[in-house]
């Protein structure tokens, strides 16, 4: 099982998070996969998801921070569940020398979200 953090869009109009699990999924209902790399240092500012995305970070460590102030940091190899696509978003720093190389699978809008929560994790 995959370590993934889920940050969506709570009642309250602000981005929440969860950290969990994703299993198998089948990626018959993905429209497109994109490749981006950021070199270090880098910080993007508040922002909504611009659609619900796995993000797959390949290399370089980020801090992600939400407006109500709960922070967690994604590791190469764990998944981002992006599903803030309203209200105030997130915003992220890179840690350390490293660029962040990373995928974003897009889904059907209608997908089927594969994430089980753990707060153990």
């Amino acid at each position: 099982m995959i370590k993934a953090y889920r940050i969506f869009t709570g009642p309250d109009g602000h981005t929440h998070v969860e950290t969990g699990i994703v299993s198998e999924h089948h990626l018959n209902e993905a429209v497109a996969i994109r490749f981006k790399e950021t070199p270090a240092p880098a910080t993007y500012d508040w922002h909504p998801a611009p659609t619900t995305q796995y993000v797959l970070t390949l290399t370089g460590t980020l801090e992600f921070e939400t407006y109500s102030g709960e922070t967690f940091i994604v590791k190469p190899g764990e998944v981002l569940l992006a599903m803030d696509t309203t209200g105030s978003g997130h915003k992220w720093r890179l840690i350390g020398e490293q660029p962040w190389k990373r995928a974003y699978v897009l889904f059907k809008a209608e997908m089927e979200v594969n994430f089980t929560p753990d707060e153990r994790i």
